[in-house]
């Protein structure tokens, strides 16, 4: 399977995805909420998913998307946490350039290690265990980062948990079937 047909499947099963839940919610009082935002941030989630599990594959565009973000993010953490401590000069602007290259250094030691650490492919990170951690940082993510509420953050984190199976179904049934 391909980056396009996982996308697009992932585009194209999220309305599946949506009754699933809301039956859920509905019979059995699942306490997500099912507001705009959540369903809209959700499919993000939901079709980020269903290509995610490849990010272990070195020509996916996955791959290669995920490494700068996850570069940069180390960078800007690093910034944050670093920056406002370099005071090497007494003219801020200097300090201020300095602490960005500082935060660049970690960028690129975060490109490297993602490099490092990223399993073959077919691995680890195609499995039910790394969609969970997926669901997890989902929830995180618009939890605390974004402060969406508690039923909101729930249903999100689910649907990134079944974008991220729908890929992993997917490679299953492609396998069997060729």
């Amino acid at each position: 399977m391909n980056y396009d047909e996982h996308v697009l499947a992932g585009i194209l099963t999220y309305p599946i995805a949506i009754f699933l839940l809301a039956a859920l919610d509905l019979y059995l009082g699942f306490p997500i909420d099912l507001t705009f935002m959540a369903m809209a941030v959700g499919y993000v989630f939901y079709v980020i998913g269903s290509d995610l599990p490849d990010m272990d594959h070195p020509e996916a565009l996955i791959h290669r998307m995920a490494k700068p973000f996850v570069a940069v993010a180390v960078g800007i953490s690093a910034f944050k946490n670093l920056g406002v401590a370099v005071l090497l000069t007494p003219y801020p602007i200097i300090n201020l350039a300095i602490a960005w290259f500082v935060a660049a250094l970690a960028a690129v030691a975060g490109w490297n290690l993602f490099r490092f650490l990223m399993p073959d492919h077919r691995g680890v990170v195609h499995s039910t265990v790394f969609a969970a951690v997926y669901a997890l940082f989902a929830f995180a993510i618009v939890r605390f980062g974004f402060e969406a509420a508690a039923g909101e953050a729930l249903f999100i984190a689910l649907v990134s948990f079944l974008g991220y199976s729908l890929h992993l179904l997917m490679d299953r049934g492609y396998d069997l079937f060729r």
